[in-house]
């Protein structure tokens, strides 16, 4: 199938057939204008042969033109511009059949719609779902604290109780709210327990030998062995 009408053929002959003159006069090979405008051989071959249904569009047989006629020292710009390149009717008939598709203006309206209601769909869906979430969230309910029943240690102390257990011998003065309670020597493995209303005092003549407890706590050494140590205990 060829893309040349009758005009455009007949001026091609003129054409291809000067430049194939001009190219035997200078000993000049179609190899040789192939290989410097880098047009196939066959294409050029086509063009001097007149076999025009083996070129393609005119536009490109117009640049084969332009180059092959400034290989030959010629004009090519000129040479090429002589040549038309007007195309065949024929492509326009898939124009016409493209202008012949027609669209009606509701489809684009009803197509909105659709896009419309689908959008709004969705945002009902999604309220209605975060709705839910929330009543959800609402009807958690809490676990109420346990109370807590404060322990015989926390209560309120109103005495000072002081337990004294001997590791080794010592010499030991107490008095509670002022008055002497005891004054003497006890031996290891003794167990004493006083009380005071407002304060108790423990004088010890070998502090490390007396572990004191004072109100149910544990028992701790009251100072160093051999050392002289008073403490008052208050409440």
């Amino acid at each position: 199938m060829t893309f040349l009408n009758e005009s455009q053929q007949e001026r091609l002959k003129e054409i291809t057939a000067n430049l194939r003159r001009i190219r035997q006069e200078n000993s000049i090979s179609l190899e040789q204008i192939s290989m410097q405008t880098h047009i196939r051989l066959d294409c050029l071959r086509a063009l001097e042969e007149w076999r025009f249904e083996d070129l393609p569009e005119p536009v490109f047989v117009q640049g084969f033109i332009r180059h092959y006629a400034d290989k030959l020292g010629l004009d090519g710009n000129a040479i090429a511009n002589s040549f038309e390149v007007k195309i065949l009717d024929l492509p326009n008939q898939n124009l016409n059949q493209k202008s012949n598709l027609y669209v009606p203006l509701f489809v684009p309206y009803i197509l909105l719609l659709i896009a419309a209601s689908t959008g709004l769909f969705y945002l009902l869906i999604t309220s209605e779902l975060t709705s839910k979430s929330l009543e959800k969230q609402e009807k958690i309910v809490l676990p109420t604290p346990e109370k807590i029943v404060p322990s015989p240690l926390s209560q309120p102390i109103t005495d000072v109780t002081v337990k004294v257990e001997l590791q080794g011998d010592s010499w030991l003065q107490i008095k509670a709210d002022g008055k002497v309670k005891f004054q003497g020597n006890l031996s290891k493995g003794k167990r004493q327990t006083w009380k005071a209303k407002n304060s108790l005092t423990l004088r010890s003549g070998n502090a490390g030998a007396v572990l004191v407890s004072v109100n149910q706590e544990q028992l701790k050494p009251l100072g160093n062995l051999g050392e002289v140590k008073e403490i008052t205990y208050s409440n």
